[in-house]
């Protein structure tokens, strides 16, 4: 991001053109590669000892030259988020937006947006992804609630993708049911990918891909949780494929062991975003 708040976008060939920060909104088909500082990979994602994919740079270029009407937007060091309209579901349309240089990819239906609308005091017009975006700047800008309820407050089939130029994190979250096609993996030089479809993170990452877990969020300062348990840790599960190579493990809730908690209050001098 330079200093006047332009982000750099680029079309099919890679052709860039600039827009001021503000409110973009349109359907797409999701892609993000995130670089390890900002994204590292948990425990097990990474599958030992087997060949990985071509690499999240091959796999950015792929994606721009392979779906029709693609667009991707560099982070910088940060990573790359790509989207496309291409095969739309309208049953679960897929939205990207950028406000105040947070940038998130949508794909699903929430079923309580009027309420959300109504909690984070946002107009009728509003869609999904300005929900997420205003819920998450809600919770980094010192809210009240837990990254955890902040999720689970939202009802319906959903995968989300999001990237905060600001501070260099992320924020990404799939619904309780798997209701929305959702993958992610790491390359083989350690930077996460995650998608809609299955073929592009494996593209990328070869083995090391897994879908990503149900009823599960990620962020840059806490990695992997549960917004379901979210007073319980998540333990990585081997898994191993038709032709008995050991890939990406799933993970899953762990009853036996629960985390420290230790929320700041409210107003308190404590950094809010670095325990979500």
């Amino acid at each position: 991001m330079d200093k006047d708040g332009l982000f750099r976008v680029k079309f099919n060939a890679c052709r860039a053109r600039s827009l001021e920060g503000g409110k973009f909104a349109e359907a797409v088909r999701m892609l993000a590669v995130f670089d390890p500082t900002v994204a590292k990979s948990p425990e097990g994602l990474r599958a030992p000892s087997v060949e990985g994919g071509e690499g999240s740079s091959c796999l950015v270029s792929y994606f721009a030259e392979s779906q029709a009407g693609a667009v991707v937007v560099s982070l910088g060091t940060g990573g790359a988020i790509g989207y496309s309209k291409q095969n739309q579901n309208p049953l679960l349309p897929r939205l990207f937006g950028v406000v105040d240089n947070v940038f998130c990819l949508f794909q699903g239906h929430i079923e309580n947006i009027t309420s959300l609308k109504q909690q984070y005091g946002l107009g009728k017009t509003a869609n999904e992804v300005i929900i997420v975006i205003e819920a998450y700047k809600t919770l980094r800008d010192r809210g009240p609630f837990p990254a955890s309820q902040v999720v689970r407050d939202i009802i319906g089939r959903f995968a989300f993708i999001l990237y905060d130029s600001s501070s260099n994190s992320t924020f990404f979250a799939a619904d309780a049911d798997g209701g929305v096609p959702f993958f992610w993996g790491a390359d083989p030089e350690g930077h996460l990918v995650l998608s809609d479809d299955a073929d592009i993170v494996k593209k990328g990452c070869g083995k090391s891909f897994a879908p990503f877990p149900k009823g599960c969020f990620f962020t840059t300062s806490k990695g992997l949780q549960s917004f379901e348990h979210p007073l319980n840790e998540l333990k990585a599960m081997p898994r191993v494929d038709s032709q008995g190579q050991v890939c990406s493990a799933t993970y899953k809730v762990d009853d036996q062991a629960k985390k420290e908690t230790g929320m700041p209050r409210v107003g308190s001098s404590a950094n809010w975003s670095s325990h979500y």
